[in-house]
Parts: structure tokens; C-alpha cells; sequence
């Protein structure tokens, strides 16, 4: 049985003669194919080599365009003169989830969220299946949220639209649902690639949080794909990191050790008020029906401006609303006052909780990675006060601050070592990154079961499995070509 059947063949082969108007050109294109490379065996390898590339296409399609949407909306509200920027910061970001609650309610529901959480439903319920509408529904609503000034990341929606384009993919080539479900994890992987320039943290990331069980096959092609899409970011965006670090910071004062083990408690404590928080205020919105639910992203997003006006007025700091980097980078540096970054810690924690929780389009990885950057700042003054140690531990405290806070709300410790290697291009802190880590990772856990993603679907309606599949459990069924008819 192939993908298409198994998702409602008719519905799909509409989807794809209507989107991508191959319907004379794709019967002799995939005859062609088949004629060559006649089983599915022989044909992964050149499709999963295409999905990688073709994902790192589409991430960096989707970067560029929630650039110039944030230089052309938030940013551009943030400029105004006078006091009008103070009601700009407001309505931009309110009007944007206006028009995205809008249409999330009756176009396109399923672009919604964070998308990683669709992901491993789609992978583990529906054999990988990410229909066109929502990738393309998470692309442009994902655009106009964040450019709008929502205070959510890219990541997690490059990876679901990543996994739609390699859904799309296992459609056109008519792949069995086992190789589909492979490419769904290839679609995760190349997404993370992307997003971070971190192949590597990509492939475990994917292992963690998608895969569980695999085989050979699927590891070998997550690896190839994650690379592909990092090489195509790196040659059109370039191969900086996401963020600049002024310097490889260095582990070399044995006595701080206390402090990052009380930042890995502190992010444990972040992480669960995070998405504690996040969940009891989503559920709230749900009961809140006296409201129109499309007018929901809109009161979160208004919200989250005003959210970010308090940052502006208090500190002159941006990173509530539109891109968190650019003040990320300046806690590297220990420039930033001790108060400024709690406080921004605590106004992050609470932007991204409205514009989430009310429906919002958008992810939570750079959120946590601007939290995590800041509340290990303001350990880092500590250490300084007490042990007199250089002012760039506070950069060091920062940067291990990210990984912390992570691992706590993601859940995913060896990916929040990987990433904040690959990102900041430095080892030295590989200790007290792996303490910090681990701790907060151990607590949140301990504390609170249930992972953010899978809570998330939970109050969805949507119940995992204990496991992931096991691709090599399932049964090979017409490993050969699909029916005639697939496509008609």
C-alpha cells in the first residue's frame, strides 16, 4: 500500500495535479524513474539526497522572508517617532495575529502551534502524512506572525515545513508509508540543520525527540539530509552562526562550578514555570468562548507588544518582539545590567506564553535559548560578586544558561550540548555546560513527566504511543512500484 492510498489517494493525487501541475509531465518523469531505479530500495537514497536539498531550499526561503517581514513591520513600528511607537509595538503585533488567527480558524487550522508537535503525530499516527495546504499555511501565517512581531522562533515551524515538503516528496515518488515515515524524519533533521546551522545537533535531535527506535536506513539518511540542508543555508545565508559570540569562552575557575550547578537548578525552575504556564494559559483560552477564537492570537499578540514597550521603556533593550538574537548577543558580551536581563528573562517567559497560548503560529526554541541566555547572565554576575572572576564568566554563564534551559523545556540533553557547540563554534565549556545541563534536564523531568510537546497534544486530544514506531518492526508491504491508479 502506498502513501497515497493510505491517506485518501484521490484527495492527495487532487492536491498535487491542483499545486504543482505536473498532471501530463509527472506520469513520464516517475516512468522514467521507476524504469531506472525500479524498487524503493534503489530509489531512497536519490530521494532522500533531493529532500535534503530541497528542505534547505525552503528554510532558507522562510528565513529571508520573516526577515524582511519583521524590517518591514515590527522593526518599522519600533522606529516610529514620538510616543506613536509605543501604540505601534501594540497593534502591529495585534493586528498580525488578527488576520493569522483569521485564517488559522477557517483555512488552515493545522498550521498552528509550534509544528514540531504536529510532526511526531503526522510520523507516528499517519505514516509521516503533512498535507500541502499546512506546510504552505505554516510558511505564510508563520511570515506574518513573527514579521508581525510575535515573540516566537523559526525553528520549530522550518522543521514542519521541512517535513511537508518531504511528505510531498514520498507522495510524488509514491513511496510505501515505512519509507514515507523515514523521510519524515528527514524533513525534521534537515529543518533543524537549517534553522541553527547545526547538522549535528540536527541528526540527535531527531534520534531524541522523533525517532526513538531505528534502523540503518533512516539514520543514514537523516545524516545526509541534516548536512545537505546546512550546506545549501550556509551557501546562500552564510556559515555564521545564528548569532555572533565575541569570544571562545573557557572553563579555567574550578570554583564556579557551585554557580553552574545552581543555574542548572535555576533553569529547571525557569523551564517548568515556562511550560506550566504556558499550558494552563492555553487551556484558559480555550475556555474562553465569550471571544470570537479567532480574535484569541490577536489579544496574545497585543499582549506580547505591550510586553515588549515595558522592555523598551525600562532598559531600551528589544527581544520581546521580533528578532531575540540581536540582544542575545549583547548578554555575551556582559554589557547588559544584572536587572535588565532578569527582568528580560521574565518578559520573554511571558511574551511567548500570550502568543503561543492563544493560538499563535510559531515555535518555542528561541524563546528558550533567549531565556536560558539571560537568566545564566544574571548567574554569572553572581559569581563575579562573590568570587571576583573576570567579567566574561558572565558571557560563559550565558552562554551555558541557553543549553540549560533547553534541556529543561525541550527535554532533549544531548541535543542542548550539540546545539550550543555548533552555535557558538566554542568547546571550552564543555563541563560546565554538561552539569548545568544534565541537572536541569533531570529536575524538569523529576518534576514534571510529560514533555512540553507531548503535553501540548495531550490537551489536543492526541495521545502518543509509549514508543515511537520501529521501522523495522513494520511490515514491508509493496516495497515495488505503486498502483497504476495512484496518481489518476
Amino acid at each position: 500500500m502506498s502513501i497515497l492510498e493510505k491517506n485518501g489517494g484521490c484527495e492527495v493525487s487532487a492536491e498535487l495535479n491542483y499545486w504543482v501541475g505536473l498532471k501530463g509531465l509527472y506520469p513520464r518523469v516517475l516512468a522514467w524513474l521507476m524504469q531506472r531505479l525500479p524498487t524503493e530500495r534503489q530509489r531512497l537514497p536519490v530521494i532522500t539526497i533531493l529532500a535534503g536539498g530541497l528542505c534547505g531550499l525552503a528554510a532558507v526561503a522562510f528565513h529571508v522572508s520573516v526577515g524582511r517581514a519583521q524590517a518591514l513591520l515590527i522593526e518599522r513600528a519600533g522606529a516610529m517617532p514620538d510616543h506613536l511607537w509605543i501604540w505601534a509595538m501594540i497593534l502591529t503585533p495585534a493586528l498580525g495575529g488578527l488576520i493569522a488567527g483569521l485564517a488559522l480558524y477557517y483555512v488552515v487550522p493545522a498550521a498552528a502551534g509550534s509544528g514540531i508537535p504536529q510532526v511526531k503525530a503526522a510520523y507516528m499516527t499517519r505514516s509521516g502524512y503533512v498535507s500541502l495546504k499546512e506546510t504552505a499555511g505554516k510558511f505564510v501565517l508563520c511570515v506574518l506572525q513573527l514579521g508581525a512581531g510575535a515573540s516566537l522562533g523559526v525553528e520549530g515551524p522550518t522543521v514542519h515545513i521541512c517535513s511537508g515538503v518531504s511528505s510531498l516528496l514520498a507522495r510524488i515518488t509514491r513511496l510505501s508509508p515505512k519509507n514515507a515515515r523515514r523521510l519524515t524524519s528527514v524533513g525534521m533533521a534537515a529543518g533543524i540543520a537549517a534553522a541553527f546551522n547545526a547538522p549535528i545537533a540536527a541528526v540527535t535531535f531527531t534520534l531524541e525527540e522523533l525517532i526513538g527506535a531505528l534502523d540503518q536506513t533512516m539514520l543514514s539518511g537523516v545524516i545526509v539530509a541534516a548536512a545537505l540542508a546546512a550546506v545549501v543555508e550556509n551557501r546562500v545565508l552564510g556559515s555564521h552562526p545564528i548569532f555572533h559570540v565575541p569570544r571562545n569562552f573557557t572553563f579555567d575557575q574550578p570554583s564556579s562550578l557551585v554557580w553552574y550547578a545552581l543555574l542548572g537548578l535555576l533553569a529547571a525552575g525557569v523551564s517548568i514555570l515556562f511550560t506550566d504556564s504556558l499550558l494552563a494559559m492555553r487551556g484558559w483560552f480555550r475556555r474562553l468562548t465569550a471571544v470570537p477564537r479567532w480574535v484569541h492570537p490577536a489579544i496574545g499578540a497585543a499582549a506580547t507588544g505591550a510586553l515588549a514597550v515595558v522592555g523598551l521603556l525600562l532598559f531600551h533593550l528589544d527581544g520581546i518582539a521580533g528578532d531575540p538574537y540581536k540582544t542575545l548577543t549583547l548578554a555575551f558580551s556582559g554589557t547588559l545590567p544584572v536587572a535588565a536581563m532578569a527582568a528580560l528573562c521574565l518578559l520573554k517567559m511571558a511574551g511567548t506564553v500570550t502568543s503561543y497560548s492563544s493560538g499563535g503560529a510559531g515555535g518555542i526554541f528561541a524563546p528558550a535559548l533567549f531565556m536560558g541566555g539571560m537568566l545564566g547572565g544574571a548567574v554569572g554576575y553572581i559569581d563575579v560578586a562573590v568570587f571576583h572572576h573576570s567579567a566574561d564568566s558572565i558571557g560563559a554563564f550565558a552562554v551555558v544558561g541557553m543549553g540549560a534551559v533547553f534541556a529543561g523545556v525541550v527535554r532533549a540533553p544531548m541535543t542542548s550540548v550539540l546545539i550550543i557547540f555548533e552555535m557558538t563554534g566554542g568547546y571550552g565549556l564543555v563541563l560546565p555546560l554538561m552539569i548545568a545541563n544534565m541537572s536541569a534536564f533531570a529536575l524538569a523531568r523529576h518534576w514534571r513527566h510529560t514533555p512540553i510537546y507531548e503535553a501540548l497534544l495531550e490537551q489536543d486530544g492526541i495521545h502518543l504511543p509509549e514508543r515511537p514506531v520501529d521501522p523495522r518492526q513494520e511490515e514491508d508491504k509493496d516495497e515495488g512500484e505503486a498502483p497504476e491508479d495512484a496518481m489518476a
